[in-house]
């Protein structure tokens, strides 16, 4: 594994190549592209003083949410029930549930009332409030705190780039780094009740009838990426 300062060396060469052509299309091109040019197949590695750092890249004024991390609710298989009664069909006739949710009003979903996040003392809740059969979906409050301090031990070296094109030649300029520390939960639940961080529910069948979960993501745009923390260092 590469310590920090080998990494952050590196980041003024690839800001001096200028443009670079994705090695992906799509919405991870960005992030595949940055850790094929630093050689790192972990998306995690030693930081200042020890500490475990996370690496997240993305591009400058996009438009799209930047994931923080993934935690499905509680109780157990409890998306399973999400996909069946809140789900639609698609053109191939599969069940799927993608929908996003904040904590200052009730979204709306396929035309009808859908969730709501309620922040109470111990959980943070997915309130639906229309079957009564169904189980309310939750996360204790420590799970989360957890969820994040594994994904962020200690620091995010956030990497932004340029970018040009679409597709398969899309391509990125690396221009400008940061590196982030200082994340407490009580600032995480407060993002969250501002409709600042959002979460997104992305279920589905696969054609063999499996539930597929991409990941209950909570969400951030990547301009209020800086609002998560209480320190903010300029690398390059």
């Amino acid at each position: 594994m590469q310590q920090y300062a080998q990494l952050v060396d590196q980041l003024p060469r690839i800001k001096a190549m200028g443009w670079i052509t994705t090695h992906r299309p799509g919405d991870t091109g960005v992030g595949k592209t940055l850790e094929d040019l630093l050689h790192i197949k972990e998306n995690n590695f030693a930081g200042p003083n020890g500490h475990m750092t996370e690496l997240k890249s993305g591009r400058k004024n996009a438009a799209g949410m930047l994931t923080l991390f993934t935690k499905s609710p509680l109780p157990r298989k409890i998306n399973r029930q999400l996909a069946e009664k809140f789900g639609t069909r698609d053109e191939g006739g599969r069940l799927k549930l993608h929908t996003t949710v904040n904590a200052l009003s009730r979204n709306t979903l396929y035309g009808s009332p859908g969730f709501i996040i309620k922040i109470k003392q111990a959980t943070i809740v997915l309130d639906h409030n229309k079957y009564a059969d169904l189980p309310t979906p939750y996360w204790n409050r420590r799970d989360l705190e957890g969820a994040f301090k594994k994904k962020y031990p200690q620091y995010l070296l956030y990497v932004k780039a340029d970018h040009r094109g679409r597709g398969i030649n899309e391509q990125f300029c690396y221009s400008e780094a940061s590196l982030m520390s200082g994340f407490s939960f009580g600032r995480f639940v407060e993002l969250l009740m501002s409709r600042q961080i959002l979460v997104d529910i992305r279920l589905g069948r696969r054609p063999d009838g499996r539930l597929h979960d991409h990941g209950t993501g909570f969400r951030i745009a990547p301009s209020n990426l800086d609002l998560c923390f209480e320190k903010r260092e300029q690398v390059i």
